[in-house]
């Protein structure tokens, strides 16, 4: 047995393309005169993120509390995923990937170190840092747009196996700019004893290159797979039946665990031969939908770090998925943590620990 590493972080996220979002509430027009469909995330040239942002200021929406108009942070659903998990839950944690030596990547640094996220597998590189325009639509809808045309990032050869030891799970999102990294990570994790987790990214992601995707869920690396209806969906589009419940069926048949979240309907999950059904807790009160799954992924892993049953799993990821719809940006303000502690108090949940002493009782 070899000597387990506490400094380790718990959960890995790998993310080769640091990224920087911008977020502003919109109005309709401004959707209609950008490339692709209205409510999913696919890539941009450099011309066209420069295009989105000229345009913010002509359409964006008035605040109707003081909260900023445009906000910009790091961003990305592995970021996300790991600043919630380090700041939300207390989990060590750490991220895998790359930032130029720019204004973003300070930032980029600087927004995920301030929640103690382990910045020490973060290469810098000489280039740009990675961006995206979240544009949310009056009722909390939200259409990315990300620019990663020549910026940097970590490459698969890049990899060592120290960035792995010592720790539990590896956080991926599928982009197929990253396939190659993705494979090299899956299997230095694999090789360490990691288990690994899987969001499917987005509807268009699925939609363009499912074969790809359905060789890496095939390849039985793949622990834990969560996906929206929207993906679970297009997933199995042209099979008999093409809906959550038989995606969530498919993926069982490949990961440990599978989960399909169904927005204001909560969420279904499976795990072996056990199925729950869990229905979405708290009101929405959605200003902003950017984050809702990767905040639900750090909840749910958050339960599988501690052991929790899956239904618990379950409710903790809504707890958490529920926290960040409440302001803009997938960035949970210190006012919803003490939400969601709140609702997991109420539904009976425990609390993490860094967060007991906060508690408003």
């Amino acid at each position: 047995m070899g000597v387990e590493n506490h400094s380790a972080p718990v959960v890995l996220g790998l993310q080769p393309f640091a990224l920087v979002d911008h977020i502003a509430k919109v109005d309709w027009s401004l959707l209609s005169q950008i490339p692709g469909e209205r409510g999913g995330s696919f890539p941009v040239a450099v011309e066209e993120l420069k295009h989105i942002l000229n345009e913010l200021n002509a359409h964006i929406l008035p605040s109707t509390d003081n909260e900023s108009l445009l906000k910009t942070i790091a961003g990305g659903s592995v970021a996300n995923t790991i600043r919630g998990l380090a700041a939300g839950f207390g989990i060590r944690c750490g991220i895998i990937g790359a930032c130029g030596e720019d204004e973003e990547g300070k930032l980029f640094m600087s927004n995920m170190g301030f929640y103690k996220v382990d910045l020490s597998r973060l290469r810098l590189k000489n280039g740009t840092t990675a961006q995206c325009v979240c544009l949310v639509d009056e009722v909390g809808n939200r259409t990315m747009r990300p620019c990663l045309s020549g910026s940097v990032k970590v490459q698969a050869d890049e990899l060592k196996r120290e960035d792995f030891k010592g720790s539990k799970w590896l956080v991926l999102r599928y982009a197929i700019l990253n396939v190659e990294v993705i494979k090299a990570a899956i299997k230095i994790a694999k090789e360490e004893g990691l288990f690994v987790s899987l969001d499917l990214a987005s509807f268009e992601m699925v939609r363009k290159f499912k074969s790809p995707l359905i060789e890496l869920l095939e390849s039985g690396n793949i622990d834990l797979c969560f996906a929206n209806e929207d993906e679970a969906t297009e997933l199995l589009r042209g099979e008999d039946k093409a809906d959550p419940d038989a995606a969530l069926e498919f993926l069982a048949k490949h990961c440990k665990w599978a989960v399909v979240t169904l927005a204001q309907n909560g969420c279904i999950a499976k795990h072996e031969k056990e199925f729950v059904r869990v229905p979405a807790i708290g009101e929405a009160n959605v200003t902003d939908a950017t984050g809702a799954g990767d905040l639900f992924a750090s909840g749910f892993l958050y339960g599988l770090v501690r052991g929790l049953p899956l239904e618990e799993c379950c409710r903790v990821g809504s707890c958490s998925g529920g926290s960040v719809i409440r302001s803009l940006g997938g960035e949970v303000t210190p006012e919803n943590w003490q939400w969601m502690y709140k609702q997991m108090q109420t539904n009976g949940l425990s609390i993490p620990e860094p967060s007991k002493s906060s508690v408003v009782t």
